[in-house]
């Protein structure tokens, strides 16, 4: 048997070395796509979830001797917030894009954003209770100038709270006299919340959370599916009030044209003595 030439050899290494570089390069791409298949999903899951992060508010209070904790998240219902939270859902949940836009009509009528500016309050206590009733009466919201009350609000609010509650609070959105946005122009809203709820908010004094909300465009919702079937809810709510306001316009014109016959009648009679 014949020993391998010094060009043999080195034609043996050069095929095990572009075996081997070439195995490399192909595991390594292979790793590279597998890390941008998980990184892609997560940096958008992450950014989402920065986004909802972003429009909820937080502050943690403790009664002076430790007897009563009190935790209050709020979170504003912002255009950017809201099409995040679908967003956010639809990939949990795997939806369809009919499930999804289902999703988004059901939250928006929710919300009531065509008449109202939406919160939701999320409170958590330990220790002793904490006495929210009449909770509207400890509300209020800056927009502007403006000091604004709640329309409605979660009636769970007004029992006694201890561990954990949330819900809903709606403001209005537009001047009831006017009929103007009360957020034209507006830069930014503070929600307060009166400190006398509890005996943990009291010695710090009236809760408050601030939003800027120069960036934000509710008219992003106004579009899709889920914007037709909400603007077809309002018409016909504004037929049905309408419809109302013709049957009382008739019938408060009938009994004018009563009365003028009557008075038509009671002339001729006159006349004819």
């Amino acid at each position: 048997m014949s020993l391998p030439t010094p060009m043999e050899k080195k034609s043996v290494r050069k095929e095990k070395r572009q075996a081997f570089f070439g195995l490399d390069l192909k595991s390594m791409a292979l790793c590279i796509l597998c890390l941008l298949a998980w990184a892609l999903p997560a940096t958008g899951a992450s950014l989402e979830e920065r986004v909802l992060k972003a429009w909820t508010r937080r502050g943690d209070y403790t009664e002076g001797n430790g007897t009563q904790t009190l935790t209050i998240k709020v979170t504003y219902y912002s255009a950017e917030y809201i099409e995040a939270l679908v967003r956010t859902e639809a990939e949990k949940n795997l939806w369809t894009q009919d499930e999804e836009e289902r999703y988004r009509y059901s939250l928006l009528k929710t919300l009531n954003l065509s008449e109202c500016i939406a919160f939701h309050v999320d409170f958590n206590t330990t220790g002793t209770p904490v006495f929210l009733m009449p909770f509207d009466r400890h509300l209020k919201l800056y927009a502007g100038k403006r000091v604004l009350e709640p329309v409605d609000y979660d009636k769970r609010f007004n029992f006694k709270l201890q561990g954990q509650r949330d819900g809903m609070i709606w403001f209005p959105r537009y001047d009831a006299k006017t009929g103007k946005s009360l957020l034209e122009g507006v830069k930014d809203l503070r929600l307060l919340i009166s400190g006398s709820i509890s005996q943990a908010t009291t010695r710090a004094g009236d809760v408050r959370f601030v939003w800027d909300i120069t960036g934000d465009d509710p008219s992003v919702l106004n579009t899709g599916k889920a914007a037709s079937r909400l603007e077809v809810d309002r018409l016909i709510k504004r037929v049905e009030k309408l419809t109302a306001e013709r049957t009382t316009l008739r019938t408060q014109l009938d009994v004018v044209e009563k009365e003028l016959d009557e008075i038509d009648r009671r002339v001729d009679e006159l006349q004819r003595q």
